[in-house]
């Protein structure tokens, strides 16, 4: 019973944004010997999937979406390294590199988008801002993800997108990585125009299509 009212208090946690609950709740479970893949997906992932849902119904707004995704981040900070030391793992839907294109230094759409493909069980490999297309290139190189995520916030950088396609196909990378494309200027037409695999209007909307891509 006491597992159940932990896991309860884990989603709860999460719902209203309470980092340093979320933190503690995390620690004393490990301290209850409760095991961490459960509180993972049972606790935090249910409660962020519960954000997700409440922020697609008009019930919640950009605030709590980004404090959702601080819990989900420190309670994983707490509780994957006792994953690895039991030799569990979550399940990966899928490895994703992400970042803000060349010139372009905003982040906070996209490390919300991060944090919640990361809480959503996705592998994520944040590279920051202001990344120059050959970087993008040889993360995929070297990463072989199976999405890379290009924010632009300016229409002045959003050519940088399709500039990192058109390299990828020339380094005959392009038909091994899915790409997705979002930010303020961008939409669907321009995905499409570009020739990315896929648009995201927000975080929510952004791990509904990132799980598409990698069939789940």
């Amino acid at each position: 019973m006491e597992k159940d009212k932990l896991l309860e208090q884990m989603r709860t946690a999460v719902i209203e944004g309470e980092i340093e609950e979320g933190e503690a709740l995390a620690r004393r479970a490990l301290e209850e010997g409760i095991d961490p893949l459960e509180c993972i997906e049972d606790g935090f992932v249910a409660g962020i999937n519960k954000v997700g849902a409440l922020y697609e119904e008009g019930d919640m707004f950009l605030p709590e979406l980004v404090a959702a995704g601080e819990v989900m981040k420190e309670a994983l900070a707490v509780l994957e390294p006792e994953l690895l030391k039991s030799k569990q793992t979550r399940t990966i839907l899928g490895r994703v590199i992400i970042g803000s294109v060349a010139h372009d230094i905003h982040d906070i759409g996209k490390d919300i988008v991060a944090s919640m493909l990361t809480a959503s069980g996705f592998e994520v490999h944040n590279l920051g801002i202001d990344i120059p297309a050959d970087t993008f290139v040889a993360k995929v190189r070297e990463l072989q993800p199976d999405i890379l995520g290009m924010s632009a916030l300016l229409t002045t950088t959003m050519p940088e997108q399709q500039n990192v396609i058109e390299i990828l196909k020339e380094e005959g990378l392009r038909k091994g990585v899915r790409v997705m494309v979002g930010g303020a200027p961008v939409n669907r037409e321009w995905a499409e125009a570009i020739g990315a695999d896929g648009f995201a209007e927000d975080a929510v909307e952004a791990v509904k299509v990132a799980k598409t891509l990698v069939g789940s």
